[in-house]
């Protein structure tokens, strides 16, 4: 990937006093934060259409949980369009408008789910259609901002500092998902749609200035025709005349095609992972509802610690060179199919081994392999012809939505097969960790050698 930001023609371009360092130089640690900021803004307005919303339709209106499963794969399914979006951030080349209409997307299509859900409370098909437009709004707006949000990231971050901004973007989502789940969770109640609807309009509200003051003045004003090796631009760094071509252009990219394999089969199997976790401790070891959930804070918080081990490893330059992205990538997989593994033989054998240290360490190994992932694209995303940079993370970002669309499907719905087929929840629940196991070693095999070392 190009080490550094263009810089400006004009020194008196560069920005000041607002977290960059100069652009040679690359974000500051502020700059960095401002723009985790927006990722903290993108999770809490998500929290609320994925969690909130879901939880109302299913327990205060009595509806199916399919219908707000089916809303949930919907937008991760829109998200397809993901490289189309990166690609008018490459046409225009500037990304913070993108970022910013993606959030006010995503903010309106969420107020719109929540005036959907009240209306399926008298007009459940109107509701449901209404919701479809709302959640075909949240999913655009989450691709169009988090797609360009990690271009912008990834052309103004020094690239010593790339893994460490990739956690902290994450890290930044993940607070967003818990302030939001705090503090709106106590709003909520008690229920009414029109409390619900004051809540997420005001959460959108918020998440929509927190990105403009953090956009605000980020993004530096370059010379066109320089590149960031500082080679003029070529007629092969031209923009696409379309997106057909472009997207073709990149598809041609073994690089990028390898890479956007590899996201989809390791999200794939985390994602169904996600879901197996809770049922499994209680159909398995007899787990209670209280201390499932319980078991699900050890896995976050390996995953936390995991994700704190790559952000530290970057910060000095020798384990800079041990612990690269490619590295903590193989490692993360790698250890996570082991972890899926054991887990699958003591429900297989039924061993009884003390399911937290095994749990946590999978977190752990997760929260390698997720980070470094995002690191990696961070890395990658400008190798290769220029001004497709957008398209290229759009593509990956999209395959990355199509597992979490697919994941969760195809994890319970083995898992449920596996169990109506042999009768025995240990059995059916260990062969679908082992499956998932193997797709970790799968995207394993397809990353090796994918990206440079160090």
């Amino acid at each position: 990937m190009s080490a550094v930001p263009l810089s400006s023609a004009n020194p008196s371009d560069e920005p000041v006093s607002l977290g960059l360092a100069p652009a040679t130089a690359g974000l500051g640690w502020l700059g960095i934060a401002r723009l985790g900021l927006v990722q903290a803004s993108l999770g809490a307005v998500v929290v609320l259409a994925t969690g909130a919303l879901n939880r109302i339709m299913v327990l205060e209106m009595g509806l199916p949980a399919l219908i707000p499963g089916l809303l949930i794969a919907w937008h991760y399914l829109i998200q397809v369009i993901r490289p189309r979006l990166g690609h008018g951030s490459d046409q225009g080349g500037r990304r913070t408008p993108w970022v910013v209409g993606g959030v006010f997307a995503l903010a309106l299509g969420a107020i719109g789910a929540a005036v959907a859900t009240a209306v399926m409370a008298r007009h459940p098909l109107a509701g449901v259609l209404l919701a479809m437009v709302d959640y075909s709004l949240i999913g655009a707006g989450v691709g169009c901002a988090g797609t360009n949000l990690l271009v912008l990231l990834a052309q103004e971050t020094a690239p010593s500092r790339r893994p460490a901004a990739a956690t902290m973007a994450w890290i930044m989502m993940i607070v967003g998902f818990v302030l939001t789940t705090a503090i709106a969770g106590r709003m909520l109640d008690p229920y009414s749609p029109t409390r619900t609807l004051a809540v997420v309009a005001s959460v959108s509200a918020i998440a929509l200035f927190t990105t403009l003051l953090a956009v605000l003045g980020i993004e530096p004003r370059r010379a066109p025709a320089v590149r960031p090796t500082g080679r003029p631009e070529t007629a092969a760094d031209d923009p696409a005349p379309d997106f057909g071509a472009a997207l073709r252009e990149v598809w041609a990219e073994p690089q990028a095609r390898r890479f956007a394999s590899f996201v989809f089969l390791a999200m794939l199997a985390y994602s169904a992972q996600e879901l197996l976790l809770d049922p499994f401790a209680g159909a398995v070891y007899g787990y209670s509802p209280g201390a499932s959930t319980r078991l699900s804070s050890y896995q976050h918080g390996g995953a936390l610690l995991g994700m704190l081990l790559v952000a530290a490893s970057g910060l000095w330059q020798v384990t800079r060179e041990v612990f690269s992205p490619r590295v903590s990538t193989l490692a993360g997989c790698v250890g996570s199919a082991a972890l899926l593994g054991l887990l699958g033989l003591s429900a297989i054998l039924h061993l009884g081994w003390s399911l937290p240290p095994v749990v946590f360490i999978l977190g752990v190994a997760n929260g390698c392999f997720a980070v470094s992932a995002i690191a990696a694209m961070m890395q990658m995303v400008s190798q290769g012809a220029r001004r497709r940079e957008g398209v290229r993370m759009g593509l990956w970002g999209a395959a990355q939505a199509l597992a979490f669309a697919a994941g969760g499907v195809t994890g319970t719905g083995l898992s449920d097969l596996a169990r109506f087929w042999w009768q025995d929840p240990g059995l059916a629940y260990g062969l679908v960790f082992g499956l998932q196991g193997l797709l970790f070693l799968a995207a394993a095999g397809l990353a090796r050698g994918l990206w440079p070392k160090g």
